[in-house]
């Protein structure tokens, strides 16, 4: 059975392998720790707050995330794809996601603002009302996404292909538009 931790805040810790396995925090706040030697397994979060956290190349295969927020983290190279599907809800604010997966998760109103999102895997995921707010998009991968009603408007550098991602009442910035045309090698001046 679970070890069940209700509203603590964590403060400068280096989490080791194991250390967090089988635990669950409700309403908790991490600030400034460490995740990124874990490999977690049956790990919970509900309605908790990371604070400049690490969490890169950590093995997140077994984690709930249930209304989680990040703030300032860093989480390069993080699989979320194997993560707990059932009220997966998290908020990603002035974050690094570089090289991250989401394969085929269904993240739909989930927000990422002002965020590094560079090289990330969202083939077949759901996108739907997704938000990417002043976020670098850069080499990230969308083939066989829904990306219906998502918000690009303010971020730059993705390019996204029409015929392979579904994009219906997608808001894009003018000057974002090339990043949909450069399969077609159109020139937009």
């Amino acid at each position: 059975m679970a070890e069940y931790f209700l509203d603590i805040e964590y403060n400068d810790i280096t989490y080791h392998e194991e250390e967090v396995n089988f635990k669950e925090f409700e309403c908790c706040t991490f600030t400034n720790c460490n995740f990124s030697k874990c490999a977690f397994v049956a790990v919970t979060f509900i309605d908790c707050t990371f604070n400049d956290c690490i969490f890169s190349n950590a093995k997140i295969n077994y984690v709930a995330f249930r209304t989680v927020t990040f703030n300032r983290c860093e989480i390069k190279d993080v699989n979320f794809a194997m993560c707990d599907k059932l009220i997966f809800e998290i908020t990603f604010n002035n974050c690094i996601l570089d090289f991250s997966k989401f394969y085929t998760l269904k993240i739909k109103g989930t927000s990422f603002t002002n965020c590094s999102i560079i090289a990330v895997d969202f083939m077949s995921t759901d996108l739907t009302e997704v938000v990417f707010d002043n976020c670098d998009l850069y080499r990230s991968e969308f083939a066989k996404a829904i990306a219906n009603k998502a918000d690009f408007k303010t971020s730059y550098n993705y390019t996204i292909d029409p015929k392979t991602t579904k994009l219906k009442k997608a808001v894009f910035a003018l000057e974002g538009i090339k990043g949909l045309l450069y399969k077609h090698e159109i020139m937009v001046q």
